[in-house]
């Protein structure tokens, strides 16, 4: 409730400030938020590689949800939720997309290089009878749909579909003709909340993988954007599942010193530690295959009042937004959970709570990948944020019970013109 001058003059800033300005101070809260060895590798990134902050932020983010997979879920609200969530940075050619990508999954590769070496060496001298080793696999850069089933199924607890372009995919699942593309589309849909996945074949094995974890990011080019949501991505809700970065940041001072070691070092220790611990459960002998992580009273209650008030701002949205803020509902309980592990992989604290810090990363986060939706809502699709005016002003006092005299105070409109307004508004 808002129901004086300070408050409402606060409230009015808040709307007007352009979306790139407080995108940016949301992305500077988040950098402080997190543990210090992220925060330093995001920095040292920026200022030895010259890799956009924004974009860096949401590789890590990917790569924590690749490897937590199915091995971790919370139960919040009446809900159960994993960790998986789909990632799209917006830029130009050369915004050094793919390099922000690559140094937050370069462990990733490393280890799918190793287990391929593994999966060739164990299968090499096997009679034709026997039954084929399977190949451990984390991400997945080019794959048809089938390919794709496959390799999930093959490695149920998570794969991470990682692309320097995501227009392709996007392309295909634009053509009504394309059959890949339409599977596609469904399982990235049904995979957002673990759906079933079930593969019914003629002449080869089928298989069902019972709940899905497919985590996504992808590059796309500003001229490809409004591609994006057209043919059918707009309308399926696939574009509600998107967490977007736009360019905020750009350095471009060149730097002749070598990028720190250590930084890579110690980012790498908290991805290793988390991925051990997948791998450690995904190992047939291991009786316990998941682990719910419990909330802190005060946490749960931060998120209950949180998704409240998404649902609230659901309510009275417009179109496009009103569908955004319905997955943000979501998106939050995931975030939740890839935020606890951002906090504790480094020091494998993943038998502890999750506490109110998770909750307002997970918030910071969610709200910043919204205020980047806006963005490219205004900026990409030829929309235009609408003028604050003076019954603006007045409906929004009168929703929280404020006096006329304070929306007088706050404008400056002469007392004739607000009662006027006031008695129709």
């Amino acid at each position: 409730m808002i129901n004086t001058k300070e408050e409402i003059s606060k409230e009015l800033a808040k709307r007007t400030k352009p979306k790139k300005k407080e995108a940016l101070e949301k992305l500077n809260d988040i950098i402080s938020m997190v543990p210090s060895h992220l925060t330093s590798l995001i920095e040292n990134a920026f200022k030895y590689k010259r890799i956009p902050k924004e974009y860096l932020l949401s590789s890590i983010l990917f790569t924590f949800s690749a490897v937590t997979g199915r091995t971790f879920f919370i139960d919040a609200l009446g809900y159960k939720n994993y960790a998986n969530l789909y990632f799209a940075i917006i830029g130009s050619r050369g915004d050094i997309k793919s390099e922000a990508i690559k140094t937050a999954t370069n462990l990733l590769t490393t280890s799918d290089n190793k287990d391929y070496e593994k999966y060739l060496s164990d299968n090499k001298y096997l009679n034709k009878d026997d039954q084929p080793i399977k190949r451990k696999q984390i991400l997945i850069q080019k794959a048809t749909i089938e390919a794709a089933y496959q390799v999930h199924f093959e490695n149920p607890n998570s794969i991470g579909i990682c692309l320097d372009e995501i227009f392709g995919l996007v392309e295909k699942m634009g053509n009504s003709n394309s059959r890949d593309g339409v599977y596609w589309r469904e399982f990235l849909l049904e995979g957002y909340t673990n759906g079933v996945v079930d593969v019914s074949r003629k002449t080869t094995e089928s298989f069902r993988i019972a709940e899905t974890y497919p985590t996504l990011i992808g590059g796309l080019q500003n001229e490809f954007v409004k591609k994006l949501f057209a043919n059918g991505n707009l309308e399926s809700g696939f574009i509600d599942r998107l967490l977007f970065t736009t360019r905020l940041t750009k350095n471009k001072i060149l730097m002749k010193e070598r990028f720190p070691d250590e930084c890579i070092l110690e980012y790498n220790r908290s991805i290793k530690n988390l991925l051990e611990y997948k791998r450690t459960s995904e190992h047939p002998d291991e009786v316990r295959k998941q682990f719910q992580i419990h909330f802190t009273e005060e946490a749960e209650d931060k998120l209950f009042n949180y998704v409240q008030k998404l649902i609230n701002d659901q309510e009275v949205a417009k179109p496009i937004i009103k569908e955004y803020l319905a997955k943000m509902q979501i998106s939050i309980h995931k975030l939740c959970l890839i935020s606890y592990m951002m906090l504790n992989a480094n020091e494998k604290t993943f038998k502890t709570e999750l506490t109110s810090e998770s909750v307002e990363l997970a918030i910071a986060l969610n709200d910043f990948y919204f205020l980047n939706f806006q963005m490219i809502i205004e900026d990409k699709m030829d929309t235009k944020e609408k003028k604050i005016t003076t019954q603006d002003v007045i409906a929004l006092a009168k929703k929280n019970n404020a006096s006329r005299k304070a929306v007088i105070e706050v404008t400056g409109v002469h007392k004739s013109t607000i009662s006027r307004y006031w008695d129709i508004t």
